[in-house]
């Protein structure tokens, strides 16, 4: 997606400083008229013995100075420039600048900073290696697309926090020094002076304390929150991220769902996306039958289809499994014989046995499937899974069997890769994913294992099986999916002790231990906690997304590598040993240094 400049929504006017206008803000309509703009020198051209054309940088946009030859200036000077505002000769207008029907004549230039020739060119043109770019990342800043992304992120922070507060909701900071919490993200933890030996850390989320907040009566609760995991790094991830986390008491699923609806479709305007209002809802079980994901791309098609009636009876070893999910792949003819073995591998590679897979083509009695395996195929599987799965000529359908989840998960992944090019760029596709489990199986010594946290509420009508089938009992959690990616999750959580009690028993925690892990949160709650839930959804994601970026790193401005460490600054360092004994620590030596 090309990036444009962000222009303010005002009249450019700077009535203080240095300026009276931004460069963004000229045109035509302002020709005779004198002006005075600063920003970086982006090129400089001479014409001729005694005239120099200068192009002039601020965020906003680019403007030509005409100069005279004995300015002394070079690439990325930040100069002054005061200049009457001309229109082009005629055959010398630039289509492709905002300000190119113009030029700034008789002009004043001043130097308000001289500048060393940077390392890389601050042009969106230019390929710079992204090492590259973050150690040098005030000079990265400057190039258009950083500042488009940027500036569209702060635009999309005031959408929401618009949304939030039309909606009724009060912003209140939560602290960033923290107790320990049992969410299971790797916490980093910061020692204590005046507590020598004990820590606080810093929050993975705002999780207690926003429920405390329900306790306390603040009804809606909403912050754009930073928080931190000290978790390994992806594309989608870094250690500190930005958040909105909300919490709202006497309320439904429902209600959650559509105060978020509402921020994000606000989001999306602002980021000049067109957006109807609507955001789609599917079930888990209906997500993982037909996407293979928990997180669905619903931005195109090929669906996965269940095939398992189709081969009940087969005589087929590969095809004797609980469950047999089927694809038929998207570009069929790209799929060549190297490459469907490549899928196989892929397929071994996510845990799957393997996959078989058919190509239809026409034989002399119609339509039939050329395969490795077709010829153990009796001639009514063959039909049957022909008209299951609607093959035309040329189609190559794709069967993975195994387990229902991992059948689904292996086949999702695979069209996910195959398919996800198929899908529209510039369209935007938000879906509620709901009723998830809310258990996600048992660990070795026999409990339990929540899948989201302890305080989920159980949906109401799986309470009975809370004891006689819990992995049944579905939960009332919720994310939200944008384009394959997962935005965020939120729960209506547990406020009554009975509930809450018997969701401990079922994960193995006694009496004595939720009194040591969540003590104060249940204390809170024997004071009169309301009915309430929440939801968090990553900012850093959703601009990224927005923005057309596939990176957060993309929409931040001073991201960590993918090993963690700060190119820029060099953090993280060494401290000195003073400080290590001020804190009443000392340090071990790293592993690698050790006999």
């Amino acid at each position: 997606m090309e990036s444009k400049p962000v222009i303010n929504e005002f009249s450019g006017i700077a009535a203080k400083g240095l300026r009276n206008r931004y460069i963004g803000s000229l045109s035509a309509a302002d020709a005779g008229e004198r002006v005075s703009v600063c920003g970086w020198v982006a090129r400089v051209r001479e014409h001729g013995e005694h005239l120099v054309f200068v192009d002039v940088r601020d965020y906003s946009g680019i403007v030509q100075v005409v100069a005279h030859s004995s300015v002394d200036l070079r690439s990325e000077y930040v100069v002054q420039v005061a200049g009457l505002v001309s229109e082009r000769p005629e055959g010398t207008v630039n289509p492709d600048l905002a300000t190119g029907e113009i030029e700034l004549t008789d002009t004043e230039i001043t130097v308000l900073s001289a500048a060393e020739p940077p390392p890389f060119a601050i042009q969106d043109r230019v390929e710079v290696d992204e090492a590259m770019r973050l150690k040098f990342r005030y000079l990265d800043l400057r190039r258009d697309k950083m500042q488009h992304h940027l500036r569209m992120r702060a635009r999309i922070n005031s959408a929401i926090r618009a949304s939030m507060e039309r909606q009724g909701f009060t912003e209140i900071e939560t602290p960033l020094l923290w107790t320990p919490t049992p969410e299971g993200a790797r916490e980093f933890v910061v020692p204590s002076r005046l507590h020598q030996g004990s820590t606080y850390v810093l929050p993975q989320s705002p999780q207690i304390a926003k429920q405390l907040l329900m306790v306390a009566g603040f009804d809606r609760y909403y912050q754009i929150a930073r928080c931190l995991r000290d978790e390994d790094l992806r594309a989608d991830r870094q250690f500190e991220f930005t958040q909105l986390d909300l919490e709202a008491s006497f309320v439904t699923q429902r209600d959650i769902m559509d105060f978020i609806s509402d921020a994000v479709i606000a989001a999306s305007r602002a980021a000049g996306i067109s957006a109807t209002g609507e955001v789609g809802e599917i079930s888990w079980k209906d997500a993982m039958d037909r996407f293979g994901t928990d997180k669905p791309d619903m931005r195109f098609g090929n669906e996965l289809i269940d095939v398992s009636a189709v081969f009940s009876n087969t005589s087929v070893r590969a095809l004797s499994a609980p469950c047999l999910k089927a694809l038929v792949a998207p570009n069929p003819s790209s799929l060549t014989r190297s490459k469907l073995d490549d899928l196989v591998d892929r397929a071994k590679g996510l845990g799957a046995k393997g996959l078989l897979w058919l190509r239809a083509v026409a034989g002399s009695e119609g339509l039939q499937f050329e395969s490795p395996v077709s010829k153990f195929f009796t001639a009514d599987e063959s039909k049957s899974l022909m008209d299951v799965t609607k093959v035309s000529e040329g189609d190559v359908v794709l069967i993975v069997g195994d387990a229902w989840e991992k059948a689904c998960h292996v086949l999702g992944q695979i069209r996910l890769e195959l398919g996800r090019s198929q899908g529209d760029p510039d369209e935007f596709r938000f879906v509620w994913v709901v009723d998830f489990p809310l258990f996600e199986g048992v660990d070795e010594q026999g409990r339990l294992i929540s899948a989201h946290h302890p305080f989920t509420m159980p949906n109401e009508e799986d309470f009975s099986k809370l004891e006689s089938d819990p992995l049944s009992v579905r939960s009332q959690s919720y994310d939200l999916v944008l384009n394959g990616w997962e935005l965020g999750s939120g729960s209506i959580r547990i406020h009554r002790a009975d509930i809450q009690s018997k969701v401990f028993a079922s994960l193995g925690i006694t009496e004595e231990e939720a009194g040591n892990r969540f003590g104060f949160l249940l204390d809170a709650f024997k004071y009169g906690a309301p009915p309430h839930g929440g939801f968090a959804f990553g900012i850093d994601r959703l601009a990224a997304l927005l923005v057309g970026e596939d990176n957060i790193r993309e929409v931040i401005a001073f991201p960590k590598t993918q090993s963690g460490a700060d190119v820029m600054t060099g953090a993280p360092k060494e401290i000195d040993t003073r400080i290590w004994d001020l804190l009443g620590l000392s340090v071990k030596a790293p592993k690698k240094y050790l006999a």
